[in-house]
């Protein structure tokens, strides 16, 4: 089950896209994390102000508030210690912190100096939004959560041949002349419907004494 409730997805897409970029770790995709982990920050607070109370547990803010809080960066931090105080939590990644990471995203966006994050600043950022995420949404392991949206993008292993499979199948129909070359079935089945290899081989695994199947030294 996502224990993210369904309006945390924003915040959290920018979370896990600069994820991905920190992790392939080249100059340009370093400065895309530094980028979107900061946005990360900003979007997860314009989210939470916009909810209905009943989506964070009831707390209400006045307009006026909430239009001094939504105005800038700067200004949505306020909001966050105001925040942090009614809650009696402490700043996990000091605002002066998040403050000096978000100056360097200013300038890898606005300003002319084009140069690759350093580490330090990105490990600010990035722990920064996840914090944010995890306080505001109350995500209890926002790690944990991160890791398995990972897992989940990462594309699947290509399907492998299976040493009986290939016994089993050339052991009945062997090999395969195709233009003059010769091949084993099993290597044409698999290469051309991996589905209909595996049903065959495990059909005649199923049909062959184990002994049968053991490799030949």
């Amino acid at each position: 089950m996502n224990p993210l409730p369904p309006w945390a997805t924003g915040p959290f897409e920018l979370i896990l896209h600069a994820e991905g970029h920190l992790r392939s770790g080249n100059d340009f995709d370093r400065r895309i994390a530094l980028i979107s982990f900061d946005d990360a920050i900003e979007v997860a607070i314009t989210t939470y102000l916009s909810l209905h109370p009943i989506q964070r547990n009831n707390r209400t803010y006045s307009n006026t508030d909430l239009d001094k809080w939504l105005q800038n960066y700067h200004s949505k931090l306020d909001f966050l210690e105001v925040e942090l105080k009614s809650r009696s939590l402490t700043w996990i990644v000091a605002r002066s912190h998040i403050v000096w990471a978000h100056d360097h995203r200013n300038e890898q966006y606005h300003g002319g100096n084009k140069g690759t994050p350093e580490k330090h600043v990105l490990e600010v950022i990035r722990r920064a939004a996840i914090w944010v995420l995890s306080v505001l949404f109350e995500v209890p392991d926002p790690e944990r959560v991160l890791e398995e949206a990972i897992a989940a993008t990462a594309p699947a292993e290509p399907p492998q041949r299976d040493s009986q499979y290939d016994r089993a199948i050339d052991g009945k129909y062997g090999l395969v002349e195709i233009a003059g070359q010769p091949y084993y079935t099993s290597e044409l089945l698999f290469g051309t419907d991996n589905d209909a290899y595996r049903d065959l081989g495990n059909r005649l695994c199923s049909e062959t004494p184990a002994s049968d199947l053991e490799t030949k030294e």
